[in-house]
């Protein structure tokens, strides 16, 4: 199974420096959770990245702009981000949608959210 995981965030280099001092300066507010957990302010976190290499599912990581352009299609259901997606036979499937995601509240919980859910695929 692939994984998607796509970022309520622009892809750019002037974005991520945006996105990583909204995550300083006011976390609350930042429109993310996906990017704040998988990411600090600028580097990718240890335990994700360490989670990431291990995990014997493929994964692709997309920004909002580019997924909207690699997926466009008449057909596609409107998701509303961050969202992860699974995609099995050319199929695409919600895997932990926006409300879920910004509800967790850290790596770690993820983390067991992805393993806990790969059970059921």
């Amino acid at each position: 199974m692939k994984l998607l995981f796509v970022y309520n965030a622009n892809s750019g280099k002037l974005s991520a420096l945006l996105d990583g001092l909204h995550k300083m300066v006011s976390p609350s507010t930042y429109d993310c959770n996906l990017c704040a957990m998988t990411f600090g302010h600028f580097l990718e976190d240890p335990t994700w990245k360490e989670f990431r290499e291990k995990s014997e599912n493929e994964m692709k990581f997309y920004h909002k702009d580019e997924f909207l352009k690699q997926f466009r299609s008449k057909w596609l259901p409107k998701y509303n981000f961050p969202v992860v997606l699974f995609e099995e036979n050319g199929e695409l499937g919600v895997f932990i949608d926006s409300v879920e995601l910004n509800n967790l509240e850290s790596t770690p919980q993820l983390i067991a959210t992805i393993k806990t859910r790969q059970s059921y695929y």
